[in-house]
């Protein structure tokens, strides 16, 4: 089947985040006095804010209710972004290229008010012709929800759409959502092995991601 539009994920792909938000949680974790797992920013990489703040309220044992966990770090977040965005190079580059070709929607599990403040930023608003947080869907990744969703919404079928991914959690959505998929893996949060074997195209430099390979997918 041709791809017909093309769904971007936020944090690894567009912005380089994951060591904020594991800078972010690690501190707020400690400043409670628990301790941060091994695996615990693996684990919550893809999930929904309401899924990552009870992981850190009930699973880690922060005291503190998972409403007030998402309030407090999403806070912190925001001014983070706000002290400076961290755009991956070439990836405004990027999806002002696809969006010359396909439409274009973005499917997060950041919050709402900071993909919006991302895009805004990033001067990509208009880039997009939908915007989306797992926040807005009953399942974070690696649900497919939030990439069903997308799909719906851009009035494409699943399996005419392209995922660009990072995570393992990412990847698998958008696999189990049925669209092709392009990994970018992190460099320090690399995907693991199963999830990366998901996808059609792997890309290690985002200017490698233009119309031409992605039509070439299928």
């Amino acid at each position: 089947m041709t791809i017909e539009a093309v769904v971007f994920d936020l944090d690894g792909v567009i912005i380089d985040t994951e060591e904020v938000w594991e800078e972010v949680r690690r501190g707020y974790v400690a400043e409670h006095g628990r301790e941060f797992l091994p695996d615990t920013q693996t684990r919550m990489m893809g999930m929904s804010t309401g899924e990552w703040s009870r992981h850190l309220s009930e699973d880690v044992g922060v005291p503190r209710a998972p409403e007030q966990v998402a309030s407090d770090v999403l806070g912190r977040m925001a001014q983070r972004y706000r002290e400076a965005l961290p755009l991956i190079p070439g990836s405004v580059a990027a999806v002002r290229r696809l969006a010359d070709r396909f439409p274009l929607a973005l499917a997060s599990s950041s919050a709402r008010l900071l993909i919006d403040q991302v895009l805004e930023t990033a001067g990509l608003m208009d880039a997009f012709r939908v915007t989306l947080s797992t926040e807005e869907v009953p399942r974070g990744k690696p649900a497919p929800d939030v990439y069903l969703a997308a799909a719906e919404r851009l009035g494409v079928a699943p399996e005419a759409c392209a995922a660009v991914e990072d995570s393992s959690n990412g990847l698998r959505s958008a696999g189990a959502a049925g669209l092709a998929v392009i990994a970018v893996p992190h460099g320090v949060y690399p995907p693991a092995e199963d999830a990366l074997a998901l996808a059609s195209l792997v890309v290690h430099d985002l200017g490698e991601l233009t119309p031409e390979a992605v039509e070439k997918l299928r």
